[in-house]
């Protein structure tokens, strides 16, 4: 069997592996809603690339979307972790074939690279390039332009391979995208008006001297190459290292949290948060990422320009509180799938394991609290917004995201992070967490249209409020719905362990 037939035949086995998941019927309501919001984010690129390619002619400039292509870049990297999975995920299954694990290796890689997402682009790409030829590129210049953009998004997503299998190594990685990226885009933000004119005109005479040769596309091709065979080490490198499961010997201080005595069962349940979140790989990350994107976006609104927007300021300061639930609560009972069983064993022990994840998830929010305070001491931010907002997370958000654990039934891996899932397993968790991503920010703009700020966060805050202290009935529905459906899950968990 040769590369081509395997190619197709490891394609073959991964799209018949997505028909056998159970929740391959939900995700199929998934995939339509994906399509509908692909559609008019389609029709919004072709937008763009219409208005940059008709300035460029205007200005007999066909080298301004090279200007574009830094922040087009930036937002491809960072669309691609919510969407797109690393070949490691997909190889593990036949690490134990007589199949070359390389060869294995190159044709997932491969396929990542045919992968339709990569097209996206060209929606911004096509109509820019088509304006400009219209304008008076040479058709050989026109085509060259538009294989050396396409190549740039190919590189980018090489590129995003190797940082997302780093960082799920260490989160320190993460300086590596930081630096990369903030180099290009730091000059717009950091430089005085009159200095950057001449590294522009500096730029624009680079780009206009040597966009369109081959050495620049020969360029491109090399690190393409040079990206394609470090993540080809690397990756088969980090798989071999976590199924091994080679273990830390080092002793380590265990703390017991005896405070949390106090409390009974839910205290122990505190404990066993408190612990997963420090333990498990996949929690912790997922932890630490949003103390990093809050503390950013904090800085940034506190003594930046760049978030000065009525809709920016109200969804980062939402995004602040909302951020630990939608990543984490939309998973919620999913890490208990690993031993659920057990948690079957008492009356109600999962009610309690409920409550007591609530309890967690709302002190977690002090921090948030703690973090926004540079925007309030700036006066970017009220103490009214702050109260609107956190009141929001822990009644009507943590209400709605909590409505997952009747149907989450998918058992997530504790700590493989290269090789485990990391994608959204039902319908429910992606529209919930956009839902509760901007459905406030749209009622606080509405409200603020119709009445004023004020109003619109005292209305937020009744309306958390109510929830916040009517969680001990609305969490024992939840809980009953799950008993109706408990075999059911428990099939599922069983399936996906």
């Amino acid at each position: 069997m040769n590369k081509i037939q395997l190619f197709f035949l490891l394609r073959k086995n991964t799209k018949l592996s997505e028909k056998r998941h159970p929740m391959f019927e939900a995700n199929q309501y998934g995939k339509l809603i994906g399509y509908i919001v692909l559609a008019f984010v389609a029709v919004e690129f072709i937008a763009l690339g219409t208005f940059l390619g008709w300035l460029a002619a205007k200005e007999s400039s066909p080298e301004m979307i090279f200007f574009v292509m830094p922040f087009l870049l930036i937002i491809d990297f960072s669309t691609r972790f919510a969407t797109q999975q690393t070949p490691l995920m997909l190889v593990k299954p036949y690490l134990l074939t007589p199949l070359s694990k390389y060869t294995a290796i190159d044709c997932f890689l491969v396929s990542q690279i045919l992968d339709w997402g990569n097209l996206v682009w060209m929606t911004v790409i096509l109509p820019y390039v088509f304006i400009v030829w219209c304008g008076g590129l040479s058709t050989g210049a026109a085509i060259g332009m538009l294989m050396l953009l396409y190549l740039m998004i190919l590189v980018n997503s090489q590129w995003y391979l190797l940082v997302r299998t780093l960082i799920n190594q260490s989160l320190l990685w993460w300086a590596l995208p930081i630096v990369f990226y903030g180099s290009l885009i730091g000059p717009f933000f950091f430089l005085s008006d009159e200095t950057m004119d001449h590294v522009m005109d500096s730029v624009g005479d680079f780009l206009g001297d040597y966009a369109f040769s081959w050495w620049t596309f020969a360029l491109f091709v090399i690190l393409f190459i040079v990206l394609f065979a470090i993540n080809r080490y690397t990756q088969m490198r980090f798989i071999y290292h976590e199924i091994s499961k080679h273990e830390k010997t080092k002793l380590k201080h265990v703390s017991e949290f005896k405070a949390l005595n106090r409390f009974g069962q839910i205290g122990e349940y505190l404990k066993l948060e408190i612990k997963s979140t420090m333990r498990n790989k996949a929690i912790r990350s997922r932890f630490i990422q949003g103390l990093c994107f809050i503390t950013f976006f904090s800085l940034a609104i506190a003594f930046g320009d760049i978030y000065k927007g009525n809709f920016a300021r109200n969804f980062l300061c939402l995004y602040a509180f909302i951020f630990f639930g939608a990543t984490n609560l939309v998973k919620v009972m999913c890490p208990e799938g690993n031993y659920i069983d057990l948690l079957m064993v008492h009356e109600e022990n999962i009610l309690t394991l409920l409550r007591a994840k609530y309890y967690y998830y709302c002190c977690i929010l002090l921090l948030p609290v703690i973090l926004q305070l540079p925007p309030v001491i700036m006066g970017q931010f009220s103490i009214l917004m702050i109260l609107a907002y956190l009141l929001t997370a822990t009644g009507p958000v943590y209400c709605m995201l909590f409505q997952l654990a009747v149907f989450n039934k998918d058992t997530l891996p504790l700590n493989e992070k290269i090789t485990g899932k990391n994608q959204m397993e039902n319908k429910w968790q992606a529209i919930l967490s956009m839902v509760a991503m901007f459905a406030p920010v749209v009622f606080v703009l509405i409200f603020q249209a119709i009445f004023d700020e004020t109003i619109a966060f005292i209305f937020l805050i009744v309306i958390g409020l109510a929830f916040t202290v009517t969680n001990p009935y609305w969490m024992r529905n939840i809980y009953q719905r799950m008993m109706l459906r408990r075999y059911q899950n428990l099939e599922g968990f069983h399936t996906t362990r």
